[in-house]
């Protein structure tokens, strides 16, 4: 493995002025949860949303991409470039990881589908399950029933989500990894090197509360403070960072 890893940062949207000090833009958020495991890793920014993107798929080992206020399917010229960078992506065997925008056009760039979901907004804390495990009497996983990246294993990961759009069809080539309640393709990975995660484990707690409580109008109260209230509960974002930075090591 390379002593450098260079991971390409896809800025699909900006934090919000007045929400900036709380922990900085996204491209402050997702180094600040990935250097301290993969001190190796070194980012380059990359602002698709205003038109920036890399010359070529080579120029970094690894792309990251971001969440985002648009809709995957907005009829913007930077997101239709986007897709379009994701699919060459793609045929080039490059490795991927997209969070919630990113995981959204990921599915919609290889021929899935996404749409606003029948439940509504996901906010706050939602318990994402590993899914497809086999079990042996013991309770343990048994070899090679679940992704070997995923260490160390845990069958449940508490994450924060901020989204209404679903991935509704998967694309050719396609798993779905873990499932969540209100969500049934939580996390899902296309071929070997291409891998979707709905939910934000760059996103620090105080960040998701300032969110909702800016979107009651659009979230609804009632679905606002079940989201405020589960903010109580632990997170596991650490724990998915961990196996987002072993997926990536593990392709390279």
């Amino acid at each position: 493995m390379k002593n450098t890893i260079k991971i390409g940062l896809l800025e699909c949207d900006h934090v919000r002025d007045e929400f900036r000090h709380i922990a900085g833009d996204y491209r402050n958020m997702f180094p600040a949860l990935f250097l301290p495991l993969a001190p190796e890793w070194e980012f380059t920014f990359y602002d698709v949303s205003n038109g920036h993107f890399p010359a070529s798929v080579d120029e970094c080992d690894a792309y990251l991409s971001t969440g985002s206020k648009f809709s995957v399917y907005d009829d913007e010229l930077w997101i239709h470039t986007l897709k379009a960078f994701v699919a060459d992506l793609y045929a080039h065997q490059k490795i991927y990881v997209g969070v919630c925008f990113g995981h959204q056009l990921l599915a919609e760039a290889l021929g899935g589908k996404v749409q606003k979901s029948s439940v509504g907004w996901c906010v706050g804390v939602h318990r994402f399950t590993v899914s497809g495990l086999q079990f042996t009497v013991s309770g343990l996983p048994l070899e090679g029933s679940y992704p070997k990246w995923m260490q160390p294993f845990q069958q449940n990961v508490n994450l924060l989500m901020m989204c209404q759009d679903q991935v509704q069809v998967l694309p050719p080539d396609a798993q779905v990894l873990a499932t969540a309640a209100d969500c049934p393709v939580a996390m899902f990975q296309v071929g070997q090197r291409m891998l979707g995660v709905q939910a934000h484990p760059e996103f620090t707690v105080p960040y998701e509360e300032a969110l909702m409580r800016s979107r009651v109008e659009r979230i609804g109260e009632t679905k606002t403070q079940q989201g405020l209230e589960s903010l109580s509960q632990p997170l596991d974002s650490i724990l998915v960072a961990r196996w987002i930075v072993e997926f990536v090591a593990s392709r390279l």
